[in-house]
Formats: structure tokens, sequence, C-alpha cells
């Protein structure tokens, strides 16, 4: 199999980037906490407009996460 810079295993490290800069760390979990809560659009909605750009943008990590994010909030497969 060809070797590519994805690796799925990465995705469970996306918790510890604040470990080298735990004020910027907070700070961005903070933010990113705030964007997903629920609004004018449900968190599974903004989940699935984040996999939408995800797959704009070609992200496999994105990908990946707001795949299992957005159904993880009750998405479907054929939403």
């Amino acid at each position: 199999m060809e070797k590519t810079y994805y690796d799925p295993k990465d995705l469970k490290k996306f918790g510890n980037i604040s470990e080298l800069q735990p004020e910027l760390g907070k700070k961005f979990f903070d933010y990113y906490g705030d964007v997903f809560k629920e609004g004018a659009l449900t968190q599974r909605e903004k989940s699935l407009i984040a996999l939408a750009v995800s797959h704009a943008v070609q992200c496999p990590y994105c990908i990946d996460a707001y795949t299992s994010d957005s159904l993880e909030k009750g998405a479907d497969e054929t939403q």
C-alpha cells in the first residue's frame, strides 16, 4: 500500500494539540466548542456543513472526523 501523510491513528492525537502551548490550546478549544454550539443551526447541521467543507478542501482528517461527528449527532448516510 502506498504511504501517504494521512494516518487515521493521528486523529486520536487531536486532543493533545495543546500540550506544548496550553494557553493557545485552551483558546482554540474554547473557540471550537463555541462554533459548534446549538444556535440558528443545530449541531448536526453544523457538522454536516463542516463535512461538506472538508470534502471541498479535500482534508482526509477532517472528512474522517466530521463523518463520525455527523453520525454521532444524528445524521444518516443519506444526508
